[in-house]
């Protein structure tokens, strides 16, 4: 996800959403009128009946009968040092899905760490409950054996294969998202993960792993799409290397399977895109690719906060046309594959940041994916059960932390625009 100290000082929820017409900068911070019209439509059109592959159309993401489907995402980490999808000590895993389909998401960006594909040790011969006794989680054992006692002694990779199996089965799409190499926490820009090249960073261990999680799934339905590596970062990072590795990833995963989306990041923690204005990414296959882009209030430190906030909005999102919403005008598709706001209580810095972000999102009908599901964390940074509070869930992964957060966001779960949708 973000930068090593972003998320402990995050905020929360209370701006509302802006109008549906032209939005004019200076007018960022119109709220949206939640109407029943609304709530009842995107009830209707929360899970629809989905004509897998998906591929693109122009600017859309389009499903097999060319009808267009919206990704509606929350990120659900299994990259950290347990190598198992969070919360399942606490739930069964599919009271988990059941409840991100009741939250109103569609699809899940799950992300996992290279390990799981080239370190065959820890992923065929580890099971859940020899990772967790490995870092002495002893009540998450515990907890697994009352929650998903099917899945306590097979290997990690199988459970990360049932965790996606369960989502197919309540209609969730997955994007398979390469967050980093080594598990643990993401991301900081000396950690060795950031580039190509980086320590743990091998561009050709990389994109054999990217070829064999790619075949891994090929043929399970709702497996749409797979991004191609979490925010890159760093003092190696350059345009060159980019194009050249990032190409190459593209290729391997499309060789392998042929249905998923291959979804590129920027530069600069995902939120850089400029350099592909003026040169485009070669591969030998067509209507696939889509670009990502993340944007958190704390990119821009207490700016939001402290400055005028149709100023501050005005200024973010031309800065945000030059680094990644000019893909949308040249007919590319962007999705937004994190965003978030601490959730716990107001605060202007987020307040404002998710005003002017969901202005621009309704306006140009983006697809998105929230940072996150997560209530909490097995082991996150040396501390045992860490409380996410980014997290649409609440420690105990079945109360929701922020319903009206949820609702402020509900508008843009469905097609805006497009010619023919769900």
């Amino acid at each position: 996800c973000c930068p090593n100290d972003s998320r402990t000082h995050k905020r929360n929820k209370k701006t509302q959403l802006h109008t549906m017409t032209r939005i004019k900068p200076k007018h960022m911070f119109r709220i949206f009128t939640f109407t029943c019209f609304f709530s009842s439509y995107i009830a209707q059109h929360t899970v629809p009946n989905i004509a897998y592959p998906l591929s693109t159309s122009s600017r859309w993401i389009v499903d097999e009968n060319g009808q267009r489907v919206k990704l509606a995402c929350v990120n659900w980490p299994s990259h950290l040092q347990p190598v198992v999808a969070e919360g399942l000590s606490k739930q069964p895993v599919d009271a988990v899905a059941k409840k991100i389909v009741e939250m109103g998401f569609n699809c899940v960006r799950l992300t996992w760490p290279l390990d799981l594909m080239t370190n065959e040790t820890l992923a065929n011969n580890v099971t859940v409950r020899q990772s967790f006794q490995s870092f002495g989680l002893k009540d998450d054992i515990v907890g697994f054996k009352t929650n998903n006692p099917s899945m306590i002694d097979i290997s990690l990779i199988e459970a990360f294969k049932m965790v996606v199996t369960t989502l197919g089965n309540n209609d969730v799409m997955v994007i398979l998202d390469n967050h980093l190499t080594k598990p643990g926490w993401c991301c900081a820009n000396d950690d060795g993960n950031g580039f190509f090249g980086d320590q743990f960073f091998d561009p050709t261990v990389w994109t054999a792993a990217l070829r064999k999680m790619a075949a891994t799934f090929d043929g399970v339905s709702n497996v749409v799409g797979m991004s191609l590596r979490n925010e890159l970062r760093g003092p190696k990072q350059n345009v060159n290397d980019w194009f050249k590795y990032m190409q190459q990833g593209a290729e391997a995963v499309h060789s392998a399977n042929k249905n998923v989306l291959v979804i590129l990041s920027g530069l600069n923690f995902d939120a850089d895109l400029s350099f592909v204005r003026s040169r485009p990414v070669n591969l030998s296959f067509t209507r696939k690719l889509v670009f990502e882009l993340h944007w958190y209030a704390f990119s821009d430190g207490n700016l939001w906060a402290t400055s005028n906030p149709n100023d501050i909005c005005g200024r973010v999102l031309k800065r945000l046309g030059n680094r990644g919403n000019f893909l949308l005008n040249k007919g590319l598709p962007l999705f937004l594959s994190e965003f978030g706001i601490y959730q716990r209580g107001g605060n202007a810095n987020d307040n404002r940041y998710l005003g002017c972000l969901s202005g621009w999102a309704a306006e140009n009908d983006v697809d998105w994916s929230l940072w996150a599901l997560t209530g909490s964390y097995y082991l996150r940074e040396g501390v045992v059960g860490m409380i996410e509070y980014y997290g649409a869930l609440d420690s105990d992964w079945n109360s929701v932390r922020n319903s009206s957060f949820l609702q402020q966001i509900s508008l843009l779960r469905s097609p805006l625009q497009g010619t023919t949708y769900y």
